[in-house]
């Protein structure tokens, strides 16, 4: 038998009056907008100069860099900016930082053509992947740390609207224009709105961090260091203090709380993305090789198809509020295998309009929910005493494996045809459903 929900229906929709969680509408924005540009929209310029498939899935690699982030988080956690951390203090100085680079990288890619320059357009991608991902981290720790974690869907809810909206400009935008002027022109265009997210990080207010410069020195970890290494200088001593604080005790403290449930956990969250990761590779080469316009494109996946993830990603937010995480979980899971094998019935029709807007909605409202209830899981493991650091781990690893094996995307393609391709992405997503299933059942023997 279900359990209650956990909240009415009224109390679970106000949570989106909490200036907190509407702060977060910007903040998704400005992380939402960088992505498609190093990845689906990239894959669809660089198709639509000849590229190979098999190339173009190696260069999505770029994106790898949201899925290494966590080796980076600890300086974003804990290490000052000059200058800037005093203003801005420890998050928003990272995130406005990261969204400068976003504007640097995007701006070089507008210079650039494929043909004749992949290597800088590729080393730019980099830039801009690097740079964005930095700004997830800050992002996110901000998120976490700004409200109680009851709040942690509707703060998903409206973070996945904003992104959504970022990515309706870096898609639909971002195609509309390079139909009518030129892919240069589409990214200058997206450069120039980050400056949402500059001006968003100056509004906001900083969070209280758990732990302080000084507080983290009492952790039992770092206080046994400094007692064993008082016959070293202070600088070395405090050098490896910091390490331990920053680096080693973060993942310590996840597999203190899990025990070898921990293991599983990861596991899980390692291959919950898969299946829509992958598709999501070959998904605009496929729209094109269907024979759809730029413009049809555009307006299908990149406006109607996010409105449609945003209200996926609102009613996610609600959900969550009502029947609990895992319950949600599930259900998200399940829906994205379902959906993802619409595309396979797509690649045997005519390429019609209406085709493309059922397949695209569905998949897209599937997103939308998914991703709402995962990221209020992801936040839900996090200690507040090294949020950026925890939240990037289980973020790095939601994307590292998705994104390698997207990757080969192209290599799968060449190598069959789109249905069997589709196919194999759906296939992707059962593992998630099975872990899913041994969490909930762990879970209710507590």
């Amino acid at each position: 038998m279900l359990k209650a929900p956990l909240h009415n229906w009224k109390a679970s929709f106000q949570v989106y009056k909490n200036p907190k969680v509407l702060a977060m509408l910007f903040l998704g924005f400005s992380a939402g907008l960088p992505i498609l540009l190093v990845f689906g929209t990239l894959s669809a310029w660089l198709n639509s100069e000849d590229i190979d498939k098999s190339t173009i899935g190696f260069v999505s690699w770029v994106a790898l860099a949201y899925g290494l982030k966590f080796i980076w988080s600890p300086l974003v956690d804990r290490m000052p900016i000059p200058l800037l951390t005093g203003v801005l203090g420890q998050r928003r100085s990272w995130m406005l930082l990261a969204q400068l680079g976003v504007i640097t990288g995007l701006a070089a890619l507008s210079m650039y053509d494929p043909k004749t320059s992949l290597t800088s357009i590729v080393s730019f991608a980099v830039l801009t992947a690097f740079s964005s991902a930095t700004q997830d981290i800050a992002i996110d720790a901000w998120r976490i740390e700004s409200i109680d974690d009851e709040y942690q869907g509707a703060m998903a809810g409206t973070y996945q609207l904003g992104y959504r909206i970022g990515m309706i400009l870096a898609g639909s935008m971002a195609f509309v224009i390079a139909d009518f002027y030129s892919w240069s022109a589409a990214y200058l265009c997206m450069a120039a709105f980050m400056i949402v997210g500059i001006i968003s990080t100056f509004i906001i207010s900083e969070p209280d961090h758990t732990l302080s410069d000084n507080e983290w020195k009492t952790e039992k970890r770092v206080v046994s260091l400094l007692q064993r290494n008082q016959h070293l200088p202070e600088k070395v001593r405090n050098l490896q203090a910091w390490f331990v604080g920053a680096v080693i005790c973060p993942f310590a403290d996840f597999f203190a709380r899990n025990g070898w449930n921990a293991l599983l956990i990861l596991l899980f969250i390692a291959v919950f993305r898969m299946s829509d990761i992958t598709l999501g590779v070959m998904a605009f080469p496929f729209y094109q090789d269907m024979g759809y316009s730029g413009s049809e494109i555009g307006i299908v996946s990149g406006l109607v198809g996010k409105f449609i993830t945003i209200t996926g990603a609102l009613l996610g937010g609600v959900l969550v509020v009502h029947y609990g995480i895992m319950r949600m979980l599930l259900a998200g899971a399940i829906i994205v295998i379902i959906t993802n094998l619409l595309f396979a019935w797509l690649a045997g029709q005519e390429p019609l309009v209406i085709w493309l807007v059922l397949v695209v909605g569905a998949d897209n409202l599937a997103g939308g929910l998914a991703g709402t209830v995962f990221i209020a899981y992801l936040s839900s493991l996090t200690n507040r005493a090294y949020t950026a650091t925890q939240y990037a781990l289980f973020s790095s690893i939601m994307l590292l494996l998705p994104k390698f094996i997207g990757g080969f995307s192209g290599v799968v393609v060449d190598a069959s045809n789109y249905p069997t391709f589709f196919l194999y992405a759906a296939t992707l997503g059962l593992p998630s459903v099975i872990l899913i299933l041994l969490l909930m059942k762990k879970e209710s023997a507590k």
